[in-house]
């Protein structure tokens, strides 16, 4: 029997055991983010199966080795929630990868720009408020994108959680993309 408490607390184990693993519910829809001490911990209790494994890297214990995992699927579907994303600046700068969505500018400051103005009717919404810089915000100022001769680099939406799994790291596996709606 393998003792996880045994694994040496070394940096370096510490590190590996912290990279990121993709977890699927049963249906293999992407749910979470884990840790790899958590995935294998996961996979050792018989609650998900070993979908990916890390370019052949193994994890040993005392008495067994553990392949290296990258994706996990759960043994059992679990019915997760709506997850609604609530509206907020931090939210919306997520969702725009934190660049400006009028020239794609990602240094100096950025703020939140109404699509159409609110004195023109525009409204807190997704689809009408969008990351921008400061000098294009100040470009367009209190008119609509027509008026300020302005296009949109790309058409904001309501996010849901696949694109919030997608903006929590910072380098995706390849393996992860087919999963993750990336092909």
């Amino acid at each position: 029997m393998c003792n996880f408490s045994k694994i040496s607390t070394s940096r370096r184990v510490n590190g590996i055991l912290g990279s990121k693993v993709l977890i699927l519910n049963q249906n293999y829809e992407p749910i979470s983010i884990c840790n790899a001490k958590k995935a294998i911990v996961l996979i050792y209790l018989g609650k998900a199966e070993l979908i990916e494994r890390k370019n052949g890297k193994v994890i040993r214990s005392a008495s067994s080795n553990f392949p290296f995992p990258s994706i996990v699927r759960l043994g059992i579907y679990i019915r997760v929630p709506y997850k609604k994303i609530i509206l907020s600046r931090k939210n919306i700068l997520r969702r725009d990868g934190h660049r400006c969505i009028y020239c794609g500018a990602a240094s100096g400051t950025l703020t939140i720009d109404h699509i159409i103005p609110k004195s023109q009717g525009g409204e807190d919404s997704w689809e009408n408020l969008a990351t921008a810089c400061v000098k294009c915000n100040n470009k367009k100022d209190d008119r609509s994108l027509e008026e300020a001769n302005m296009k949109l680099l790309k058409k904001p939406i309501r996010p849901n959680h696949i694109t919030f799994i997608k903006h929590s790291i910072n380098k995706i596996d390849e393996s992860w993309k087919p999963y993750l709606f990336l092909n």
